[in-house]
């Protein structure tokens, strides 16, 4: 009966839609909800860590070391070329209460680290990848599809918190952690890189360095 229920789960039949239905509300309320329940459907289904990227690293420190330097440089490189050449301004007007706030720096780097860094990369990068790999097979078609539907999600869930400015962020890193991940399929380094991204970003806005930043390579 367990096998049963497992298959049912995993599957794309009405077991397995109100499974995806039950995720994508969860991400309605917060990625780490989500997130919560992309493991527990794991669990349930009988889908292993690995299928949705949690494997061991050979090495620790240089998989999470690697994964921060490709998040910082890609947050610099967004901010310094990127937006200013779509035209976004160079002050985030959503975050800009945290310049100089150091009563709300820790809270906000913990919901940042527990619900962009992990929740939203278990939710658009693991487990987005892993139903569309069971939904098409592991083809070049399948990466292709995963890479581009993981972006579009997770660029327009940007747009209520953020506005364009935000979708236009989140497409460039949705591609480059979705990208990423369909080349190593390995969570943890684009956890690291999601998390050293933002935190980069936090540090910008919370030292004033955002218009310096943005006006470094076009004035």
């Amino acid at each position: 009966m367990r096998k049963v229920t497992a298959s049912r789960l995993k599957g794309f039949g009405p077991a397995g839609l109100l499974a995806i239905a039950a995720i994508l509300a969860g991400l309605a309320i917060g990625p780490p909800v989500a997130a919560v329940l992309v493991l527990i459907w794991a669990r349930l289904s009988g889908t292993s860590m690995r299928a949705l990227g949690f494997t061991q690293p050979r090495n620790w420190t240089a998989t999470l070391l690697g994964g921060a330097v490709l998040g910082f440089g890609a947050k610099l490189a967004v901010k310094a070329l990127v937006m200013p050449l779509l035209g976004a301004p160079a002050i985030n007007a959503r975050y800009h209460y945290l310049a100089g706030n150091t009563a709300a720096l820790p809270g906000f780097i913990v919901l940042v680290l527990v619900s962009a860094a992990f929740g939203e990369e278990v939710f658009f990068r693991g487990y987005l990848f892993e139903r569309i790999d069971c939904l098409l097979g592991e083809r070049s078609i399948a990466i292709a599809v995963a890479v581009m539907a993981s972006t579009a999600l997770f660029a327009a869930a940007h747009y209520p918190d953020q506005g364009l400015p935000g979708v236009q962020q989140a497409a460039v890193t949705g591609a480059l952690f979705g990208g990423v991940f369909a080349w190593r399929r390995h969570l943890w380094f684009v956890i690291a890189a999601h998390a050293a991204f933002d935190l980069v970003a936090i540090a910008l806005i919370y030292w004033n360095l955002e218009e310096t930043v943005a006006h470094a390579v076009f004035h």
